[in-house]
């Protein structure tokens, strides 16, 4: 045994002893007292969901501050966010006291990177006075390169390009080393060309944007080697939290800082690793022993947030991964309850049972604070906040707007109320130029003037300039074309069907296929919340009432203070936690989502799971899962096949809620064997209230001409015999598939 592994066994023993132990280690269990104390040579702490993992981080520098190992700006500590950094500090202060004001190389990745770039700025080809651009510089930028190289900018969108610029600087990659490929993917092999423009434009205005913070301090350390030594030998200790979210340009520069020092830490959990999306690598964490030979991994298993059932099923879950460490979570606070599970007729009855289940809780005194539902897609926060409304249950959406708050929502219904009141001159006015119509502000200037004038709407207005002289001729022609289609649009609000005639709206206008040809992240959510939108719209009896409902629903206090219930995506939940949560819509296509198996197939599948990890792992007292067995998709109903993720649970950790699911043969059979394996008994609910048929659709059920013993075939689950019909829905034996209820719609005879 080492000096250094004999002295931290003393102190670890003394600690666990009470007895002349630092009082900073009061309290720390023993994997979190090693972790602290494993101060030398490479250590990855492995922290499991709950298990203290900040504490853990903060301890460590206060420790070695308190023992004298560095001093305050001799130890590097990467966050990912300013409130994590703003959290440590208070945090070591508390313990060490004011010697945490001195530490200047405690901050996230870009605020280190702005720091040393500002020392060495004309190294890096700028000057220390530089300036950050903001997304809106860059995408005005990018416009202008794009329109001097003669590029269809509709075609090839600026902010497609800021996306691919983006992607590749979180790869580290200059323009000079972006693959040829990749190069191709804008505007048919000129996106490297534009990359290395931009990147000169950059420097001859001062600037750089969030990427190049990382970016050029790598390039920095890698042509100055004499640079990155003085940084070799500046930093004694380094500490690096959420390990496993750091994307390649983050590895990099890691990987360069750390060759000082064999002394770095890094603290995360690969089963929590879910935003490969935006360029986060799991494989950082996951290869750290390789990368850093002799490393020791701590795991830190005991969870202090969650019962054990909510453990013993989130363990379960995720062990089916195979990129994974490996570690099993456990807590000593007794198992709890059981994680529900719930099969519901449609995503309308299942906002309505969470939303009951939520007003029972509110009568047993239960915090609404401390409720969450936490969705696979944003989309289907709007049952959710429609149900609430209804209900006047108070909530709030973390990380994002509300549904009808969105903005693709507020363009969308900005040209449905054009189209039944062009008097509404502030809806008129933001859906003008959106999507681009060459509208600028010079003639939004002059419509205004113009009404003010002749006392008219900004419509009426329109109506009368685009007849005269005033607008130059292509203003003019777009702004003649946009009430052409508005007079028509009006004209068919009382001849079609309102689905049918906002889905032409927002075809025929454009802004359908303006997110179309976004390439962001951000862009195909937009079009999911677009489709729903349009579905939800079925349910009521006209364009005009659709509208009014949206007011009622944008007129609800929208103050995000007091008790509320939390609405949020998995995403948005990473690090939070509530005594109860709701994870709804566990179907196949939602969630795992389809667009993540179809892109990155197991990497994507796996990166599901972590996700569903995550979601349970929020929960401290009580967890509910519940999936559909109806879902309209495009305004056609579809019967998803409930998540592998379900399958994949442990028996003993799942009670089910309403064992007379219309599923039966996949889901009632296995549980009703859980149920007798283990000697307790399943609730048995009341079965749905909304299987009879109005819920499924706004027109009457139809009485199907099926035949019991009558051979169908459907789409998703294949051929199957009849074996009971209940109006316009049938009970099928598929061959393939199991006992399934679907509507009758969707079958054919065979």
């Amino acid at each position: 045994m080492t000096a250094t592994n004999s002295k931290t066994t003393s102190l670890s023993e003394r600690a666990r002893a009470g007895q002349n132990a630092p009082p900073y280690l009061a309290g720390l269990n023993e994997a979190q007292t090693q972790a602290v104390l494993t101060t030398d040579g490479p250590v990855l702490v492995l922290a499991g969901a709950g298990t203290g993992k900040t504490r853990v981080l903060t301890t460590r520098i206060a420790h070695i501050l308190a023992t004298g190992k560095a001093r305050p700006n001799e130890i590097l500590a990467v966050t990912f966010t300013n409130k994590a950094t703003k959290e440590m500090k208070t945090r070591i202060g508390q313990m060490v006291g004011g010697t945490v004001e001195g530490m200047p190389w405690l901050g996230t990745f870009h605020a280190i990177g702005v720091k040393v770039l500002r020392r060495h700025a004309e190294l890096a080809g700028l000057k220390s006075n530089f300036t950050i651009l903001d997304t809106d510089d860059t995408l005005r930028l990018l416009k202008q390169l794009i329109k001097a190289e003669n590029i269809d900018e509709k075609r090839w969108p600026p902010r497609q390009l800021a996306t691919l610029i983006d992607g590749w600087k979180n790869q580290g990659l200059p323009p000079e080393k972006v693959p040829n490929g990749e190069g191709f993917a804008f505007a048919q092999g000129k996106g490297q060309e534009l990359y290395a423009a931009y990147q000169a434009r950059l420097k001859d205005l001062n600037a750089v944007d969030f990427g190049d913070l990382l970016l050029e301090m790598n390039k920095l350390f890698q042509n100055h080697p004499d640079v990155l030594q003085q940084y070799h030998r500046y930093f004694k200790y380094i500490l690096v939290d959420e390990y496993q979210d750091t994307n390649v340009a983050q590895y990099l520069w890691l990987r360069l800082i750390a060759q000082g020092t064999g002394n770095i830490c890094c603290v995360g959990d690969d089963d929590q690793a879910i935003y490969g999306w935006r360029g986060a690598q799991v494989d950082n964490i996951l290869r750290f022993e390789q990368d850093f030979k002799g490393a020791s991994v701590i795991r830190l298993e005991r969870n202090y947030r969650s019962t054990g059932h909510i453990l013993g099923a989130a363990s379960g879950l995720i062990d089916h991964n195979q990129d994974r460490l490996g570690k099993t979570l456990h807590t000593e606070d007794g198992l709890g309850e059981h994680v529900t599970l719930r099969s519901l007729w449609d995503d309308a009855e299942e906002a309505r049972t969470i939303g009951d289940e939520i007003e029972s809780l509110q009568t047993k005194s239960h915090s609404l604070n401390e409720i969450a539902i936490l969705v696979r897609a944003s989309f289907q926060m709007r049952a959710f906040e429609d149900r609430f409304v209804t209900l006047g249950l108070p909530y709030r959406v973390i990380g994002g707007p509300r549904f009808y708050e969105r903005l693709e929502i507020k363009d969308a219904c900005a040209y449905f109320d054009v189209a039944l009141n062009p008097a509404n001159d502030l809806k008129f006015e933001r859906i003008i130029n959106t999507p681009k119509r060459g509208l600028a502000t010079a003639t939004l200037e002059t419509l205004h003037t113009h009404a003010k004038t002749r006392q008219l709407s900004l419509f009426e207005a329109a109506m009368e300039i685009v007849e005269t002289q005033e607008l130059r001729p292509k203003p003019r022609g777009s702004l003649r074309q946009l009430i052409e289609q508005f007079a028509g649009w009006r004209q068919d609000i009382k001849t079609i069907p309102h689905t049918e005639l906002a889905e032409r709206i927002l075809d025929e206008s454009g802004y359908t296929q303006m997110w179309q040809k976004d390439k962001s992240p951000q862009s195909h959510t937009r079009l999911e919340n677009l489709k729903e939108l349009i579905r939800y719209m079925g349910e009521f009896e006209n364009l005009a009432g659709f509208m009014e409902h949206v007011s009622l629903v944008m007129d609800a206090d929208a103050n995000s203070d007091g008790d509320r219930v939390n609405l949020m995506t998995l995403h948005a939940a990473k690090g939070l936690e509530f005594d109860t949560v709701f994870l709804p819509g566990w179907e196949e296509g939602l969630f795992p989502h389809q667009r993540s198996l179809d892109e990155e197939g197991r990497a994507g599948l796996e990166e599901e799971r972590r996700l569903g990890y995550v979601g349970i792992t929020r929960a401290k007292k009580q967890a509910h899962i519940s999936f559909t067995q109806n879902r309209r998709i495009h305004g056609s109903w579809s019967s998803p096949l409930p998540s592998r993720f379900i399958d994949e649970l442990p028996e003993n950790h799942i009670e089910v809620i309403d064992q007379q699911s219309s599923y039966g043969g996949y889901i009632t059979s296995r549980f009703d064997n859980m149920a007798q394996n283990h000697q307790r008994t399943i609730k048995s609910a009341t079965k749905p209230k909304i299987i009879d048929a109005e819920v499924i659709s706004s027109s009457p059920a139809e009485t199907s001409d099926f035949a019991i013993g009558e051979r169908v075939f459907h789409q998703k689950f294949g051929y199957g015999s009849i074996q009971d019909i209940n109006g316009d829905k049938i009970t099928i034996a598929f061959e393939k598939a199991g006992t399934k209820k679907v509507i009758a719609s969707f079958l054919e005879r065979h």
